[in-house]
């Protein structure tokens, strides 16, 4: 009894780490969804953070949970996950998160939580307990959705240029001060709608190596998915100020037109990947995004020092968090 006692604090434990790095997440990815707008000043730093959170929390009525099938599923083989695996996947993901929100460099919460979930299961029993497709999907797209990210940002800036090339600059601004909402209320749609799930699917898969989710279930449970909603939002809405100086303002000066045009190139790509249960970084995309965005005007326009420094980072996540997962594996392993 005292067995099963311990075992089921475990899995409590487990679950809060894993609320925890979803709260993180909406903390260290907010300035993916309110950057362009605060930047532009159609929205105050207090009135943006409401705002996409908001959208996040909503979110969990217009995606269907493929992303967090793919974690909780679809990247470790059957049987392999245990408490120590998921203990290492959150921390490698966690101080990953914490260093680069220190160093305000917007790296992808989402990759670091894969590289966290691969460097445990390859501390625990190497690469074959990987299911190699998914996690080769899942490194194709973080080159795919800053790309996409780019194109459809720098293509919804030359067509709205071209759409109202003889509109006065003021009457421009001000129809797109209105149209950023809707543009950041879309990425906010798909950063909760992406984002969330990574967690619901962690947690998923805690609960089935634990015994508390069936193996064959297609849901996990009902409460799952609101905490994990509600805890990004509730992240989101305290905001990472550090990383919306750099997404704003460092890469290139962005007016309203470019943020509408910007983050609705971004919330496409993040649609097409939640509906192909792709977990991709809202980072990554946003940042390919603003920099098509930049390009239009002239390469000078953007700031390729920062924006490889950038690159730099989203290099290192899966490999850093992974490194940090596999030792903490070890630790846990060893401890407990």
């Amino acid at each position: 009894m005292e067995a099963i006692n311990v075992a089921f604090w475990v899995v409590v434990l487990l679950v809060v780490l894993a609320v925890l790095f979803d709260f993180m997440n909406g903390f260290h990815d907010a300035a993916n969804s309110i950057a362009t707008v605060v930047s532009t000043g159609v929205l105050k730093p207090q009135q943006a953070v409401l705002f996409a959170a908001f959208f996040n929390v909503i979110a969990i009525a217009f995606f269907q949970l493929n992303v967090a099938a793919t974690i909780g599923k679809g990247i470790v083989e059957p049987g392999i996950v245990d408490h120590h695996i998921v203990f290492g996947a959150l921390i490698g993901a966690i101080t990953w998160n914490l260093i680069t929100w220190y160093y305000g460099i917007p790296s992808s919460s989402s990759h670091a939580l894969i590289g966290g979930i691969v460097g445990a299961v390859i501390a625990k029993v190497g690469v074959q307990g990987l299911v190699a497709k998914k996690i080769g999907i899942t490194v194709l797209f973080i080159f795919v959705s800053p790309v996409l990210g780019f194109v459809l940002g720098s293509l919804l800036m030359v067509a709205v240029a071209w759409l109202f090339r003889r509109s006065s600059p003021l009457r421009v601004d001000n129809w797109f001060r209105r149209l950023q909402l809707v543009s950041a209320g879309l990425y906010s749609l798909g950063h909760g709608g992406n984002d969330a799930q990574k967690t619901i699917g962690i947690i998923w898969m805690l609960l089935m190596a634990a015994g508390y989710a069936e193996m064959g279930a297609k849901m996990p449970p009902t409460w799952v998915i609101w905490v994990c909603y509600l805890a990004i939002g509730a992240g989101t809405m305290f905001g990472g100020w550090r990383i919306v100086q750099t997404m704003g303002q460092k890469i290139t000066k962005l007016k309203p037109v470019g943020g509408f045009c910007a983050e609705t190139g971004g919330a496409l790509t993040l649609f097409l990947a939640t509906a192909l249960g792709v977990p991709v970084s809202t980072t990554h995309t946003i940042t390919g995004a603003i920099v098509g965005v930049g390009s239009t005007q002239r390469a000078s326009a953007v700031r390729w020092g920062v924006a490889g420094n950038i690159v730099w980072a989203w290099i290192f996540t899966i490999p850093a968090s992974a490194f940090v997962a596999g030792l903490c594996y070890w630790i846990s392993f060893k401890l407990f």
